[in-house]
């Protein structure tokens, strides 16, 4: 885990992020992921300047690796100098050896969001779930974390000012408060109350902002008049051009575009991501239909 210094902000990981989402969805099934519904409450991550330093990590460790569902690893929590934020030594347990950076001796209301990274790496070793890559398997551990309910603690570990600035983890402050909405909207959270950090709140609010625009792409019926108006015209074009190959619709990027695709017997069919999982689902052009996803099993609303 890393703490950069100069903080990168927008969203330039979101196709990964995305794509984390949806490899979650599939690893832990739809019965899997319900099972994270609440977060990690506050006060049960709370950590003040007069607990005990390794009584206390343990105990905020502890609370973590309940909300993280991994009953059977005990957290060993030490620190030393070091060059990043944390790391944990991954075995086959039972026992999981975290080393978090000495700076958290004086910010010790950093350290249940270090802990909160490192822990879920462990998780996701015993998944077996894993990315190609150091970037992007740390972008699905991030990501990881704030879906299943402990990651708002990464988020509220941002700040920043005229003349200094702290970020832990590799998501971008708006992209941590993307996942955090995306969550939300799942499970009808609002972690708004929980931030300490100013920055970190509107960071979430950000990130809100965009995860709400999934949900507002063509076909589905909440799109707004420009997408629904340059839907109609890719769809045409489709439909003008039986022999060429399906057409993609811009959306907003990789991950969240639409594409128009031949069937058997010449008819037309949609692909689009789920706003929820992003998973493709793929409905016939064919007016108003309703669609569920067979991944999260949300069900959409959709004018092909």
């Amino acid at each position: 885990m890393t703490n950069g210094s100069e903080v990168v902000h927008g969203y330039p990981h979101l196709d990964t992020v995305r794509a984390a989402i949806t490899a979650l969805h599939k690893r832990l099934s739809y019965d899997g992921v319900r099972a994270y519904a609440s977060s990690v409450p506050p006060a049960d991550v709370a950590f003040c300047d007069q607990d005990d330093l390794h009584l206390g990590a343990q105990r905020v460790a502890h609370a973590l690796v309940h909300q993280l569902r991994l009953p059977e690893a005990r957290m060993v929590v030490s620190f030393r100098e070091m060059t990043h934020a944390a790391s944990v030594e991954l075995t086959a347990g039972p026992e999981y050896f975290i080393e978090l950076n000495d700076r958290f001796r004086g910010h010790r209301r950093d350290i249940g969001a270090a802990l909160a990274h490192e822990i879920t790496h462990v998780l996701l070793h015993r998944l077996g779930l894993s990315f190609p890559g150091t970037r992007d398997n740390e972008i699905l551990t991030d990501t990881v974390t704030t879906y299943l309910g402990a990651g708002w603690l990464l988020l509220d570990a941002f700040r920043e000012d005229e003349v200094s600035s702290q970020k832990l983890g590799y998501l971008t402050p708006e992209e941590f408060g993307y996942v955090l909405a995306k969550r939300a909207l799942v499970f009808d959270e609002d972690p708004s109350v929980w931030f300490t950090s100013p920055q970190g709140y509107t960071a979430y609010t950000k990130g809100r902002a965009q995860a709400l625009r999934d949900g507002q792409q063509p076909p589905l019926s909440a799109a707004g008049w420009n997408g629904r108006r340059r839907y109609a015209k890719d769809r045409r074009h489709a439909q003008d051009h039986p022999g060429g190959p399906g057409h993609p619709g811009p959306g907003t990027g990789p991950g969240s575009t639409y594409a128009f695709e031949r069937v058997p017997g010449g008819g037309l069919r949609v692909s689009f991501p789920c706003p929820t999982c992003h998973q493709r689902i793929r409905v016939p052009v064919r007016g108003r239909v309703r669609a569920r996803c067979a991944l999260c099993r949300t069900v959409l609303e959709c004018d092909t």
